[in-house]
């Protein structure tokens, strides 16, 4: 029996090759009625698309990437989920890379994807990236590509984002409400758009309570270090301060280690300080106590930055206009904001 292939189907039902591509292909301009005999056909004769073949054809590598700072933190696990789903539904592979928070390692991740092997690039940059060139060589190449999460603020590119410099805010007020009246604010970086902008909202909160021009209400620097070196730098803050009652954890691994200080320190959560945490961790519960969170769309940020991709994909050259996607994170009360038992 010879193999099936659409030029056998084509001279079975005497229409050309490309009459039955398109109506495989559910194309508008092929009419219902062909339509119907193509795929009643191409079912009874066991005609099987063969999904490789069509990808050399038009060029594709029916791969995309997903570049990554990390895979610790829980966000990128359930974004990673999100990317997937649609990458499934599309008949893509995805190519997962670590990046490990290095602007080296980005760049020449970026520069792999550059040449062809990838149809589009979705990317969460890392901690030390602040140039953009590597990103122009992907617009050179005409390679699409989206931000989520961690973007780089004044690039033109489409983005997936939260709402970052609100969820600041709101994780301060919170704070202030619960009666702290003097926090802190942690972050992995100064340079990282995210977090600068979730500092810029607990800022804002500030200056609304008067505390703006205090000088223990900074960030944590530098905190790409051995875990037990961020919690003894945590510990450092919280000693050199003893008003601290507050901690505002801009990523994850920050409120895991202000937990750890706190042990160190023996100061109890929430009677001693409280904490919260910018974190999509389902774990949050079992913490003791449970942590408070503002808690990230993670799944929804993935999906729809890889729905913006394969848009991308299919149309070389568009550029969405809506950019950048903001969507909103959740404050989740839990015990580590209790209420605050004033110190003596």
């Amino acid at each position: 029996m010879s193999k099936m292939t659409i030029k056998v189907l084509a001279a079975h039902l005497g229409l050309s090759i490309s009459t039955i591509s398109k109506a495989l292909k559910d194309s508008h301009e092929i009419s219902a009625t062909t339509k119907s005999k193509v795929l009643q056909a191409a079912a009874e004769m066991g005609y099987i698309p063969n999904p490789y073949a069509s990808s050399l054809r038009k060029q594709k590598s029916k791969t995309i990437a997903v570049i990554i700072p990390e895979v610790s933190d829980s966000f990128f696990a359930q974004a990673i989920n999100g990317i997937e789903t649609v990458a499934t539904l599309m008949q893509y592979h995805t190519l997962i890379y670590l990046s490990h928070d290095s602007f080296q390692v980005e760049k020449e991740i970026i520069k792999h994807c550059s040449n062809g092997r990838v149809d589009g690039v979705l990317i969460s940059v890392s901690k030390q990236t602040t140039d953009t060139l590597h990103f122009d060589l992907l617009k050179k190449s005409n390679i699409p590509f989206v931000f989520f999460d961690r973007d780089l603020e004044n690039y033109e590119a489409p983005k997936v984002l939260t709402n970052d410099f609100e969820s600041g805010y709101l994780a301060a007020r919170h704070l202030f409400s619960m009666g702290c009246s003097h926090p802190v604010f942690l972050s992995p970086s100064d340079s990282l758009s995210v977090c600068n902008r979730r500092y810029d909202g607990f800022v804002k909160a500030s200056e609304e309570v008067g505390l703006i021009n205090q000088p223990n209400n900074f960030k944590v620097v530098d905190c790409h270090q051995q875990p037990e070196n961020i919690t003894s730098q945590i510990i450092q803050i919280l000693q050199k301060d003893s008003n601290i009652a507050g901690i505002i954890a801009s990523v994850e691994d920050l409120a895991i280690h202000g937990y750890l200080a706190c042990l160190e320190l023996k100061l109890q959560i929430p009677n001693d300080i409280l904490l919260i945490g910018f974190t999509s961790i389902k774990t949050a519960d079992l913490f003791s106590p449970t942590l408070t969170t503002i808690t990230q769309p993670a799944f929804e940020i993935g999906k729809r930055a890889a729905t913006i991709l394969f848009e991308l994909i299919d149309n070389k050259g568009a550029q969405p206009s809506n950019y950048p996607v903001i969507l909103p994170s959740t404050l989740i009360q839990r015990a580590s904001t209790g209420n605050l038992t004033k110190k003596a």
